[in-house]
């Protein structure tokens, strides 16, 4: 395939579906597949195994889980695990989370970008099968590893790439990451603020922009009817919008439209409080933070993603996933 492309797979589907998706794929010459783990509706870890069940080639991602609700062995020994299943084909995307709903389950996060530090250089250190001491501010272990008895015992090769969103995490992401997951329900051109982020943070440990992967979940909308691609994109696009407010700055969506959609949903948002509120998002708006419209609109704006430094789009299918699929089959040129 001349250009990278990857599916993103959430809660919309079934578990069992989602595999039909990814055998799909897989076929139709995709690079990778990434699950989603975000609101409290689905863990990525069950669904990765599936995935990595019934698959030889695509690589499975976490896209992205969270480093606070798993202790530090049990996140490495997770990996592990996967690794076992797919060896050489599993991704650990991981990110700060959010709130309100990390608040909302207890958990404070505070001091992102040194907790987020320390949980990549741990998991590392245990995945290359070390015997790990380490006593930071929020991981304190004692002479602990991977204790494998049965099985393979040599290092794991599993890339470590941080779901950032602001700019501090980026830059984090730029000295200390395999990679880093653009976040989606943005413009194309907020790409290039956050790539200059990522850039500065090579640069402080003498890596470049070009050493650092930097794939990007992209919602994407393909009908050949353009009405309905806009309005399968705009239902997703106002739940996220109210509900995880780092992407709604990051969007540049006016502060008036997401107190409108605030003001009907609730937590968790009804299917009939989403329909609602979506007349309050603009088509223009959805049309520029999303790769929506007919097959040929939904590849330009992909492009538009790629020439502003994304690697290897992350696509979120609304809709029909095979047609989504087809119409990337052959890559977005």
């Amino acid at each position: 395939m001349p250009d990278r492309v990857a599916l993103y797979l959430q809660d919309k589907h079934d578990i069992r579906e989602g595999m039909e998706y990814v055998k799909y794929a897989e076929e139709r010459g995709f690079e990778a597949v990434w699950q989603a783990e975000s609101r409290l509706v689905r863990d990525a870890i069950v669904p990765m195994a599936a995935f990595a069940a019934v698959s030889k080639r695509i690589k499975i991602g976490s896209g992205v889980i969270n480093n606070w609700t798993r202790n530090i062995g049990l996140l490495a020994a997770t990996f592990l695990t996967l690794d076992d299943l797919a060896p050489d084909r599993i991704i650990c995307g991981i990110g700060a989370w959010w709130d309100p709903l990390a608040k909302n389950v207890g958990i404070e996060r505070r001091k992102p970008l040194l907790a987020m530090r320390e949980t990549i250089e741990v998991m590392r250190r245990l995945l290359r099968m070390e015997t790990v001491t380490f006593h930071g501010e929020f991981h304190h272990v004692t002479g602990i590893e991977l204790d494998v008895v049965h099985g393979r015992h040599e290092p794991r090769h599993v890339p470590m790439f941080i779901g950032a969103t602001g700019l501090e995490m980026m830059k984090l992401a730029g000295e200390i990451a395999d990679g880093v997951v653009l976040n989606y329900c943005v413009p194309p051109e907020y790409n290039v603020p956050a790539l200059t982020a990522l850039a500065e943070g090579a640069q402080r440990v003498g890596r470049s922009l070009a050493d650092i992967d930097r794939p990007q979940l992209v919602v994407c909308s393909v009908h050949t009817d353009r009405r309905q691609a806009i309005d399968g994109a705009k239902e997703l696009l106002t739940q996220y919008l109210a509900q995880q407010p780092h992407i709604a700055k990051a969007s540049g969506v006016a502060p008036e439209v997401v107190t409108q959609i605030q003001s009907i949903l609730g937590w968790p948002a009804t299917h009939e409080q989403v329909r609602a509120a979506m007349k309050f998002v603009p088509d223009d708006l959805v049309l520029r933070i999303s790769a929506t419209g007919t097959p040929d609109e939904a590849r330009q704006k992909v492009r538009e993603y790629v020439a502003n430094g994304c690697t290897c789009p992350i696509l979120y299918p609304m809709g029909d996933v095979k047609l989504m699929i087809d119409t990337f089959a052959d890559g977005y040129a």
